[in-house]
């Protein structure tokens, strides 16, 4: 058995045993794991060099930034607005609510950066509506679950900066120059996105027929019009989030699009570069400050100083765990570089011949099972490159590997029985028997699964690419 094999069993082994029968957080599993491999290998000599690795890695500051964003998000309830919003537009058709959960459901969970906390936020509106509109209670906790879930794939979720990271460490060791700039990297990733959320999209309208479901209740759709007077604010956030990331595209891309040339002229090679490096940053930080700037018009007192400090200090807890696993993935990553213990997986995978049919189909399903208890952010920063590397040696694009490392890595994990923490988290909201619900949920993780080969088997086309 190769070493590396080996080392995966172990630190598998000893994540569940500290994680799913002690019950400990996950980011302390991920400590005693990296420390039983450092024992295991016996590299303590190179102790110091794997903590500096996961704290020198700039992008876990990005991510800490996006986790504190998301976390004033939550609490300001300005994403409440943008929910009510998308009921009023949808709720008329038959099955509306379930075509509203996906859409809005799929953005805030890209914004919250956690699956079964949006399941929890906005589930306790979506569900409720979909119940109300004779969605069966397992159909509604699963449009939800897997709605959802789909945050962990769509920017500006965390696990896209660790995948870029990825990206950027592949393009180094192959000798092909600088990676893609932040605002191209994350176009692909809206790209492939956009197949998952008509997927969504296509599920529902199949269930809508199957059961029959017809619109919500007239009485009980927002008025768009009240809506929109009170709650129009929340429509700018993908404004302010998004349009920063299409310039950047444009800066880096301005042979394509000539009409960009008077601004890059200006700013200057250096200066777009380092307009690109500073993106993850400035739109997080902006768009906090729009959402306490908005709340501040609406309640003066749940934006004060000393309330937004308390805000912060309440979810610090949250961001501390996120924070803390990824940077024991790093960690870990860095082992596994050092005793090449990547390499070594990556050869033995190789080895087999599968092919890139054989990648597409082996690959998804082994990131499911380790995502069951390893989280896809930690997945992406200690085997991404490892996969980016496998597809390209079989002709993949290993950018678009890598924007769907976040989907193959940390989407199916939340959503595949039995450790499918999103299913339980729509399943506790919507009253759901459970047997009915794992049984509907199969369905919504079999159309995940298959269109994660026919993206990676590169069958469709990506924007962005």
């Amino acid at each position: 058995m190769p070493s590396s094999i080996l080392y995966l069993i172990i630190m598998l082994a000893v994540i569940c045993i500290w994680f799913i029968l002690l019950k400990r957080p996950i980011w302390e599993s991920m400590g005693i794991a990296f420390l039983v491999l450092v024992a295991a290998s016996n590299t303590w000599g190179h102790l110091w060099d794997y903590i500096e690795t996961g704290f020198s890695t700039s992008l876990l500051y990005s991510m800490v930034v996006f986790i504190a964003m998301s976390a004033i998000m939550t609490k300001t309830k300005i994403i409440d607005g943008a929910v009510n919003i998308i009921l009023a537009l949808l709720g008329r058709l038959p099955g509306g609510a379930g075509y509203a959960a996906v859409v809005s459901s799929s953005f805030m969970g890209a914004l919250s950066g956690s699956g079964p906390g949006n399941v929890m936020s906005t589930g306790v509106i979506t569900i409720k509506a979909m119940k109300e509109s004779g969605f069966p209670a397992e159909l509604a906790a699963n449009v939800e679950s897997n709605a959802s879930y789909l945050g962990n794939m769509i920017p500006p979720s965390s696990n896209i900066v660790a995948a870029l990271g990825a990206l950027t460490t592949f393009f180094a060791a192959q000798g092909l120059g600088e990676s893609m700039s932040i605002g191209s990297f994350w176009i692909v990733c809206w790209g492939c996105s956009l197949w998952f959320i008509l997927a969504r999209l296509l599920t529902v309208f199949i269930f809508v027929k199957v059961y029959k479901i017809k619109p919500m209740e007239k009485a009980k759709i927002p008025s768009l019009k009240n809506t929109l007077k009170t709650e129009w604010q929340g429509l700018l956030l993908p404004v302010i989030i998004l349009v920063p990331f299409l310039l950047d595209f444009f800066f880096n891309n301005a042979t394509s699009f000539p009409e960009m040339a008077f601004f890059v002229e200006r700013l200057g090679k250096s200066g777009a570069k380092n307009f690109s490096s500073s993106l993850l940053f400035f739109v997080a930080g902006i768009a906090a400050i729009y959402a306490v700037i908005v709340m501040l018009f609406k309640d003066k007192k749940q934006v004060t100083p000393n309330n937004i400090a308390k805000m912060l200090a309440k979810s610090a807890k949250g961001i501390a765990g996120t924070v803390g696993t990824c940077l024991f993935g790093y960690m870990i990553g860095g082992l596994f570089k050092d005793i090449q213990a990547t390499t070594e997986l990556a050869s033995f995978i190789t080895s087999l011949n599968m092919g890139k049919y054989g990648l597409a189909f082996v690959i998804p399903l082994i990131t499911c099972f380790m995502g069951m208890v390893i989280p896809g952010s930690s997945l992406v920063s200690i085997f991404g490159t490892v996969f980016i590397s496998l597809f390209y040696t079989q002709g993949a694009n290993p950018v678009l590997v890598a924007a769907m490392l976040p989907c193959f890595c940390g989407v199916m994990c939340g959503i595949t029985p039995p450790l499918a923490l999103g299913m339980y988290a729509g399943m506790s909201i919507a009253e759901s028997d459970p047997a009915k619900t794992i049984k509907n949920d199969l369905w919504w993780v079999a159309v995940q699964y298959l269109l994660e080969v026919i993206v990676l088997l590169g069958w469709l086309p990506i924007l962005g690419l």
